[in-house]
């Protein structure tokens, strides 16, 4: 391993706490933080003796770190944990280094940049991709926005949970490419819900027609790992149609400030409304499959 690092976390939700979990089993020197307690404690009971110690606030967190990484809710989330009077970039260090796992617009990244850059701080936009089973398993894909520089200052904590560190651009770049990624993915589990529905409704093997499918140009990643669970009207697997929603808002919020239109991303995101106003929020994404209706199943 490389040199350990003093290295704080703040947000232990489903990503951040297999993340966190990673960091400390590499051998750096850890610190977490989250705003509610409650989840910080049950962290610390679950993974014991990996966290030197729980912060008090975020500027707490960051005091004498070299590395702080954010994974948290949405902009006003992490504007108040890294800019906010008890903030991240209160008391980080010269030199130290900013790392951002969370999905955001890119406007916020960049201002966040700019501040870090005025403090002398190394900064990282890096939202990831993987789902909830690759932070568990330390296999995610990060797409980093930011100078040379900083991605390699971060390098050597974040290969502590990835398979991939892609460097493709300047500051916001790594939260547009998210949005992309997003983009492909909405498009996708929408079809695949219909390709499913299509299947059931012919009284199809759905076994068989995977394996026919499955093998050529139809094929994905979330074929290959929800065509089963969506035939067998199962949603529970991480991502959820709540956040989802957030990330396509964003998406569209940023191709009209390009001026470029996204009509597969519209339908898409209307279609996951109606499973909200269904009562599905909750459940990941594959639960689109929901407002196509079956005769006979619900």
């Amino acid at each position: 391993m490389s040199e350990a690092r003093k290295v704080s976390f703040i947000g232990l939700g489903v990503m951040g706490g297999a993340i966190a979990r990673h960091i400390g089993q590499a051998g750096h020197a850890l610190t977490i933080y989250n705003r509610s307690p409650e989840r910080a404690a049950a962290w610390q009971q679950d993974n014991p003796e990996l966290a030197l110690r729980v912060a008090s606030s975020p500027a707490d967190a960051a005091q004498d770190a070299d590395v702080v990484i954010t994974c948290v809710g949405n902009d006003d989330d992490l504007a108040d944990v890294v800019l906010g009077p008890n903030g991240v970039f209160k008391t980080l260090r010269q030199g130290g280094t900013f790392v951002d796992h969370t999905t955001v617009s890119a406007r916020i990244a960049r201002q966040i940049s700019v501040e870090a850059r005025d403090l002398q701080v190394h900064c990282v936009d890096a939202p990831m991709t993987g789902s909830q089973i690759g932070a568990e398993n330390g296999t995610l894909t990060l797409m980093c926005g930011g100078r040379k520089d900083a991605i390699e200052a971060a390098r050597p904590v974040m290969e502590a949970y990835t398979k991939a560190i892609v460097h493709v651009g300047k500051a916001g770049a790594g939260q547009t490419a998210k949005m992309a990624n997003q983009i492909c993915i909405a498009g996708i589990v929408a079809s695949l819900a219909e390709a499913v529905r299509f299947a059931q409704a012919s009284h199809l093997d759905m076994d068989r027609v995977y394996e026919a499918i499955s093998g050529g140009a139809a094929q994905s990643w979330q074929m290959d790992n929800r065509w089963k669970t969506m035939n067998q009207d199962e949603f529970d697997f991480g991502f959820a149609i709540d956040w989802m929603r957030k990330d396509l808002g964003l998406a569209m919020d940023e191709g009209r400030g390009l001026g470029v239109s996204l009509p597969m991303t519209a339908l898409v995101n209307q279609f996951y409304n109606d499973v909200q106003a269904m009562g599905g929020g909750r459940l990941d994404t594959s639960a689109i499959i929901k407002r196509l209706p079956l005769r006979g199943r619900k």
